[in-house]
Order: structure tokens, then sequence, then C-alpha cells
């Protein structure tokens, strides 16, 4: 099943797609009580669907808004890549090999599959990710691997916008990304559920090409086979001492070639060139779809001050 949300005539209205149609859901539908019941009765909801509505006459919106946003990083080459872009000497830290980690996202940064981009306040080098998410369906807390995968809903395309300069220099502190990370985050252009790509897994992971465009040119491809971690075993690690609840969102992290800055390490110069406005971002995903936003002008940032030293330091004492 894919589980779109859309607008149409101002009203928003949630459904399953169905070739180039959409079904309408009855209205009230929630796509988190969708997600999180079985596949029966997923069915026996989609059989109440209304009579159908092209889907080039509505506006897709982002398939859910969720609670929390955690991204991964679990492509190898990405990361050799990403690693030469900023040190010369590149490889893989050891580290990365011994966790799946992550950073939580702004979940009020989702946008939808078709919105337009706006270059986030003072950023001059803009860039995209190219990523698959897991939806979480059912809560769970501690779980194994083997566990997970029955708490994955289903799967839609992740973009993870990045302004590249603003990420450098905050994370600098030794924080991890901020405002490099919180202005846009597409989701699209529905989700699929769990059960529809079983067809493509093989070996523990899903075989999914994976391509991204720039204005119609191909800059990057891969499988998302070749995830280092499986998504069981990122949603096992993500509630290992807390919850994972209906909506998560988990993103695999970027793919190997799918963003700028990571083929701007390999070859040692901005190539290709930043993103400007006017640019379309077109990124397709083998059994889930195509997402397609382009880049507007921003605005300029609100001036914030420098550090003021402290005033009132205390005295004291440290023993030896």
């Amino acid at each position: 099943m894919r589980i779109v949300r859309y607008e149409t005539g101002g009203i928003e209205r949630l459904g399953v797609v169905s070739g180039e149609e959409i079904g309408p859901l009855p209205e009230g539908t929630d796509v988190l009580d969708l997600l999180a019941a079985d596949p029966e009765e997923r069915d026996r909801i989609a059989r109440t669907a209304e009579a159908s509505v092209p889907l080039t006459g509505v506006r897709l919106l982002a398939p859910l808004q969720p609670p929390t946003l955690r991204d991964f990083v679990v492509f190898e080459e990405h990361v050799e890549g990403i690693t030469r872009s900023v040190s010369e000497e590149g490889g893989v830290p050891e580290a990365w090999y011994e966790i799946p980690t992550f950073y939580f996202g702004n979940p009020y940064s989702v946008i939808g599959p078709q919105d337009p981009v706006a270059v986030p306040p003072g950023c001059e080098a803009l860039d995209f990710e190219l990523e698959v998410a897991a939806i979480i369906g059912r809560a769970g807390s501690n779980l194994a691997p083997e566990e997970a995968r029955g708490h994955i809903a289903g799967y839609t395309i992740l973009n993870d916008w990045s302004a590249r300069d603003l990420q450098r220099h905050e994370m600098q502190i030794g924080l991890g990304p901020a405002k490099g990370k919180d202005f846009a985050n597409t989701l699209g252009p529905w989700i699929v559920t769990s059960d529809e790509l079983e067809p493509y897994r093989r070996d523990g992971r899903l075989h999914l090409e994976m391509e991204v465009f720039v204005n119609g040119e191909k800059l990057g491809d891969d499988t998302l086979a070749n995830m280092a971690w499986s998504f069981e075993e990122l949603v096992a690690y993500a509630s290992r001492g807390t919850w994972v609840r209906p909506g998560d969102v988990l993103g695999s992290g970027t793919c190997g070639s799918g963003c700028l800055a990571e083929l701007w390490g390999r070859v040692g110069r901005q190539e290709p060139p930043l993103l400007e406005p006017g640019d379309v971002v077109r990124m397709t995903v083998e059994g889930i779809g195509t997402i397609e936003n382009r880049v507007v002008e921003g605005v300029s940032p609100v001036p914030i001050p420098r550090a003021r030293p402290a005033a009132f330091r205390r005295m004291r004492s440290w023993g030896a």
C-alpha cells in the first residue's frame, strides 16, 4: 500500500495511491492509526476509499508530520568522501564501524515532495542528501533487530537538505549540526508499506536503486543494499534505553555519491557547483517513487551579537 497526504481545494486529505490515482480515505482517518494497524486492518480501511482523484490534480504533502526525526550515517562510501572534504588524510574513522550513530533533526522542518526549498538565512553552500527513511508503526523499547522488523510500518524518500557552510562553522564547537540542518527535510512522495517492498529484500537488505538529479543531470546513484547496518538494526539501536513510537522517522543517512559535499571531497574542489535559486533537485528510489524540489531565494539572517564575556566570574580555588 502507498499512503499519501495531499491537499485539494484547500483541504488536507489522506489517501491510498493506485497507479496515477488516489483513493481518498474517509475524513478523520489518522495516518498514525493507519501505520499502527496490521496489514489486514489497513486493507479493510483502504476498501472504504471514496471515488478516485488523479494524482496530477492535487498538491502532495509530506506523508506525515513526524514526532521525532533521527538521521543516521550508514553508507561507508559517503563517510569516506565527506571525511576527505574536511581532512586531507581522508579515510573512515574507526569509531564509525562500532555503532550506528545518528543525530536528531527538526520535525518542524519537514516539507512535501514538491515544495520549494528556501535557501536558509546566511547560507552560501546549500546541499542535498539522498536517503531513504523508515517509518515506525508500533511502539517498542529495547528491541532486538529480529523484533524491530515488525515495528517498521513503511518507507519513504528523505532529502536531508544541508547548509554546508553553517554546518562547518557550528560543528567546531563539537555539538553536531544545528542550523546547518534546521531548515528543510523533504519526505515523500508517500509511505510505501513494508510488505510492498519485501520482494526487494536479499541478505537482510532492501536492494533499491537510488538516483539524484540536478536540473535533469544525474549527479549520484547507489543501492540501498550498501547500508552498513539494516533498518532493523537502526531501529533496535534507536530504541535502546528509550522508545520508538508510531510516526517516528529514521533516516538511512546519505547514500554513496548522494550529496555535493561528498563529491567535492573526492575531486578537491566545488564541482559540481553549489546549488542556487532556480535549481531543481529530483530524487528517485526504486519501489518508492520520486520527489522534486526547486531551490528559491531565502531571507537575510537577523543579526545575533557575539558572545558577551562572563561579567560576574566567581573566584574559585581548584584543589590539586
